[in-house]
């Protein structure tokens, strides 16, 4: 059983987008999670997992969740 991924603050503010910038806009991240009916407070103190971002088919939530398993596999060496 693999263990769960947590997408963080960080991780959006650090994904690298289409753009010469880094990071996600925080103002749209907030309207997305509302308009998913997420809890932009509870992410921002504890991280969301992963699957809930994959479940929304979001392409930039796909992304982010795409770049954070990058991220974790080179923290972990595989």
């Amino acid at each position: 059983m693999s263990e769960r991924l947590i997408v963080t603050v960080q991780h959006l503010h650090t994904v690298p987008t289409w753009t010469t910038r880094t990071g996600y806009c925080a103002k749209q991240s907030r309207a997305f999670f509302a308009e998913q009916g997420l809890d932009w407070l509870a992410f921002v103190r504890e991280g969301i997992d992963a699957e809930v971002l994959v479940a929304t088919g979001n392409a930039l939530a796909l992304h982010l969740v795409e770049y954070v398993r990058s991220v974790e596999e080179a923290r972990h060496g595989q």
